[in-house]
């Protein structure tokens, strides 16, 4: 969807909420919401927002392990593995 098409005032929301939420549904996708011409809000498919989540999650991981192996704190793949095993024994 163009960037252009998903920007709607918030009187389209006000009028037009459950077709927006179909339509969301439907297609998969985020409005940007405008309030005076300034954009406010965003409304998207519950779909859409948990990948956003889970995208996000997934970041903030990958920048701590990097903040973790630039202090020097991390083990050598077969040294972990090792001890995981010797924990489930």
């Amino acid at each position: 969807m163009k960037l252009s098409a998903s920007i709607k005032p918030i009187s389209y929301l006000k009028a037009n909420a459950a077709k927006l939420v179909r339509d969301l549904f439907a297609n998969h996708g985020t409005v940007i919401i405008t309030q005076n011409g300034q954009a406010r809000a965003i409304v998207q498919d519950i779909e859409t927002y948990e990948q956003t989540q889970e995208s996000l999650a997934l970041l903030k991981m990958l920048a701590q392990s990097k903040k973790n192996v630039e202090a020097g704190d991390y083990k050598p793949a077969k040294t972990a593995f090792k001890e995981l095993k010797s924990r489930a024994q």
